[in-house]
């Protein structure tokens, strides 16, 4: 079997990736466990998910923990990592754990470009339960944005477009605002009759406010006859039409044929006029880019930047991204297994 030479780490709001990599390009294990974001469990609740993932991933690759370092480098891409200091502080604790040699930290965003382009270059946005943004440019220069919400002027994402329809559906009841069909159709997805009923059904913490997170593909669809639910999608482009543009314009790639890879939850959910409308006024800003909506999973972003950084050849990174999407195939069917 391969000598392992990498953790990978997807680490997200929902759900976290790691994989075992051997240095001929071989994944011997991948593995997939609960949320891990920084932010939301503190860094010591962090590297619990991530370290119980390792032992799973080494159990499944038949390899036995000692207390040497199990790979030469951990490659970590994590949610809510946005500053140089956090960076710097998760770092510092995975090295002390003594998994691997070294650790690299960076933003989870990253990882949607790497596992998008070859070029190793772009621009990524990302739209799920949050919204962010980060660019390369082909000198390695890099621009991102902290992406903490209002306080840092952000929205986007699933919370941010519910609570948007929530509102829009209270004041059409009331009369504050226009008639908009998310009056019926935002109670009704919880299974009430009127934004009255569902407004109280949160304030009693009967329904969780978090759930308005699962209100935009409702928004979608009433978008194709509602102006007011139209709007909120409008918006939504706007965010990230102006994100992309100001990385493009801070790397100095508005006249290249820059890639911009488009992922999240809310830009993979099959929504056509949302993606079509971002690349639409994408173009009209930089008619040379090249516009993609992010499949392949984050992760794999994750390897290939970990690969990168040891310096592997074409041939070692081809044969990751060929195993790791078969890894990836077969996580999905077995999660769609136990779901049914």
């Amino acid at each position: 079997m391969s000598a392992v030479a990498l953790v990978a780490v997807d680490g997200g709001a929902s759900k976290t990736d790691l994989a075992l990599v051997g240095e001929d390009g071989a994944v011997l294990s991948l593995v997939r466990g609960p949320q891990s974001a920084p932010h939301a469990l503190g860094v010591e609740g962090s590297l619990g998910v991530i370290g119980d993932l390792l032992g799973r991933a080494a159990s499944e690759a038949r390899i036995a923990r000692s207390d040497r370092p199990i790979a030469e480098l951990a490659q970590l891409l994590m949610a809510g990592i946005d500053f140089p200091g956090e960076e710097r502080e998760l770092r510092e604790a995975v090295e002390q754990r003594g998994w691997t040699r070294r650790a690299i930290v960076d933003n989870d965003t990253f990882a949607i470009l790497r596992a998008g382009t070859e070029r190793g270059w772009g621009v990524a946005v990302v739209c799920g339960s949050g919204i962010n943004c980060v660019g390369v440019a082909p000198d390695g220069r890099q621009t991102r944005f902290p992406s903490l919400g209002p306080i840092t002027g952000d929205w986007g994402g699933g919370p941010d477009v519910g609570l948007a329809a929530l509102s829009a559906a209270a004041r059409s009841e009331d009369g504050r605002g226009a008639p908009t069909s998310l009056e019926q159709a935002v109670p009704a997805h919880f299974g009430l009759e009127t934004p009255r009923e569902l407004a109280e059904a949160i304030h009693r913490n009967r329904i969780p406010l978090g759930r308005v997170a699962e209100l935009p593909p409702v928004v979608f669809a009433e978008a194709a006859t509602d102006e007011t639910a139209a709007a909120i999608v409008a918006r939504l482009a706007d965010e990230i039409v102006a994100l992309a543009r100001v990385a493009l314009e801070r790397l100095a790639l508005v006249n290249e044929p820059a890639e911009v890879l488009l992922g999240g939850g809310l830009l993979q959910s099959g929504d056509g006029p949302l993606a079509s409308a971002v690349e639409a006024r994408l173009r009209e800003i930089a008619p040379a880019i090249v516009v993609r909506t992010a499949t392949l999973p984050p992760v794999l972003g994750a390897v290939l930047l970990g690969l990168d950084a040891l310096g592997a050849s074409a041939k070692v990174r081809e044969r990751a991204r060929r195993e790791l999407g078969e890894a990836v195939g077969r996580t999905q069917r077995t999660e769609g297994a136990s779901d049914g």
